[in-house]
């Protein structure tokens, strides 16, 4: 994709590997919170979290008043450790079989969403494995790496051959590509819808994409 996104590609983000189109943004305020890291790594998981909302136009607060916190944020070794958390297995249906699944296929990462009655997310759930391969990766770029991919419901597909991200070849500074920023600024636009499942959703996104560009 280059700067300038088309309707196609647009639709491509939100329609899945078996042909479904599936959309869905935040409904509620981001309440996060983060475990396994240090106080570094928390001050740029959180700054991560609080730019991309701010870029979104979205909302941030410090509590959900149904969960506590409605996007967590999980660093660690190994799959099992997940087993040891409280409550997760009451936040997480069928824990045990998933972690037995991830382990097995050697995943690094997986996000686990929750829906409201609207079909908006009402919660996330990030899980990072922290292998050779994450720990490769600079904090900066992975916390926004896991934000941008944890502020909409994309396709399971959508970032698999290609980024979110950006290098700027000037400073070497890790940004979010403008295209996709744009689809997500398009995306909490207040007159579209929290939940699509209608391809011609990707239309509306396109033709806000455009009116921000001629601007």
């Amino acid at each position: 994709m280059s700067d300038t996104i088309t309707a196609d590609e647009i639709a491509a983000l939100f329609t899945r590997s078996d042909g479904s189109y599936l959309f869905a943004r935040w409904g509620r305020p981001i309440a996060p919170i983060v475990f396994g890291v240090d106080d570094r790594t928390l001050g740029i998981v959180k700054g991560a979290i609080e730019a991309v909302v701010a870029m979104a136009d979205h909302r941030m607060a410090e509590t959900d008043p149904e969960l506590g916190a409605n996007l967590m944020v999980f660093f660690f070794r190994e799959w099992d450790e997940l087993l040891q958390v409280p409550d997760l297995d009451r936040l997480i249906p069928d824990l045990g079989p998933l972690v037995q699944r991830l382990t097995a296929q050697g995943a690094n990462q997986y996000r686990v969403f929750r829906f409201d009655a609207e079909g908006a997310i009402r919660a996330c759930f990030v899980f990072l494995r922290m292998d050779a391969e994450l720990q490769k990766v600079p904090a900066e770029t992975l916390a926004l790496s896991q934000v941008v991919q944890s502020v909409l419901l994309w396709s399971d597909r959508a970032f698999t051959e290609r980024s979110p991200l950006a290098r700027v070849p000037e400073t070497g500074a890790v940004i979010l590509r403008p295209e996709v920023a744009a689809v997500i600024r398009a995306a909490y636009d207040p007159v579209m819808p929290s939940y699509a499942d209608d391809p011609a959703h990707a239309l509306r996104l396109h033709a806000r994409v455009m009116k921000e560009a001629a601007q």
